[in-house]
């Protein structure tokens, strides 16, 4: 406990940061460094303020704001747990990259293909596309932390990119660079068992629960330039969606 104190003086900033602040950073950097270990139960708070000298709300505030980031969550009766968990807003369009990066965790692709060629059947109705008018085709598997979460398949219209090699790490960066990076997107989640290659390049077993998200997403002038298939691991990823009554 002792060294979550120095971490607290350590995010004081001089004194300019609210205490339960000064908790939540110290919490989740030493969440981040491995204090606890994944998917362990935090000390009780009783316990946490009584070794820090400080109160229980300040406490509850500083987990509170930590349950709100989603890097714990609360289980009735049994304490605060380091969420091993990502939960994707569902009503947001942002991308992988900015998503883990907003959880503090490290995002990296691995490239499975990457090509271009004329549109297909199914492409060509999806994105609205004359036949024979080239796209982009990009397969990888998505990191959070060097955990595999997903396996993503999409297809860019040609005109909303500079080239093939113009994506990097992020998708919707290179889409940015050209105008084209997607403002509003249709999105579809279904519930599927992971077959065998899936199971694989996710290094999971074949059968397990998983997620298939499609989306398809519009760039700012209304047209559709992306098409993606992605495939989530269901032990790693929650979707959630705030729904408010008209």
């Amino acid at each position: 406990m002792n060294a979550l104190a120095e971490l607290m003086q350590s995010a004081a900033g001089g004194g300019k940061l609210p205490l339960y602040q000064q908790l939540q950073q110290a919490l989740r950097r030493a969440i981040d460094e491995g204090a606890w270990g994944s998917a362990s139960a935090l000390p009780a708070e009783r316990q946490l303020a009584q070794e820090l000298g400080i109160s229980r709300i300040t406490v509850r505030k500083a987990i509170d704001a930590l349950v709100e980031e989603g890097l714990l969550v609360r289980r009735a009766g049994a304490g605060n747990f380091i969420n091993t968990r990502i939960e994707k807003n569902f009503a947001k369009l942002t991308s992988f990259s900015e998503d883990m990066r907003a959880r503090g965790r490290v995002p990296r692709n691995e490239w499975l293909k990457r090509s271009e060629g004329l549109v297909t059947p199914e492409e060509a109705l999806r994105l609205r596309l004359s036949p024979g008018t080239p796209v982009y085709r990009f397969n990888r598997i998505r990191y959070a932390d060097e955990v595999p979460m997903c396996l993503e398949y999409a297809t860019i219209a040609a005109f909303a990119l500079g080239s093939l090699d113009a994506v990097g790490d992020s998708m919707y960066e290179a889409l940015a660079t050209t105008g084209n990076r997607p403002v509003r997107a249709l999105q579809r989640l279904s519930a599927l068992l992971l077959n065998g290659e899936q199971a694989r390049l996710l290094q999971t077993r074949e059968g397990d629960a998983g997620l298939c998200v499609e989306r398809l997403g519009f760039a700012r002038d209304g047209r559709a330039v992306e098409f993606c298939r992605s495939y989530f691991r269901g032990d790693m990823y929650d979707f959630v969606a705030e729904l408010n009554a008209s």
